[in-house]
């Protein structure tokens, strides 16, 4: 009884981690976007953006969206299948 209960705790830890460095390789990739969005839309910072750096961030923040959630779709379907 002793260890299956040291199994399931063994594998829920597991399952944890896996969750986390999933969390930590999106943070990063969120990281990564951002940075290639400024060097791809902002010329020069200034205090009012004009209108083609205003359409270059909304298209490359509706891009960000997109595959947040497309990748967000992905890592729910790998957990409901046990992280397969």
């Amino acid at each position: 009884m002793v260890e299956l209960e040291k199994e399931t705790e063994t594998a829920e830890l597991q399952r944890m981690v896996a969750a986390e460095e999933q969390r930590a390789r999106l943070t990063a990739q969120v990281h990564n976007f951002m940075e290639v969005c400024w060097e791809k839309c902002v010329d020069k910072p200034g205090s009012k953006l004009d209108s083609r750096t205003e359409t270059c961030l909304a298209n490359c923040v509706n891009r960000f969206i997109d595959t947040t959630l497309s990748i967000t779709h992905r890592f729910a379907q790998i957990i409901q299948k046990g992280g397969h």
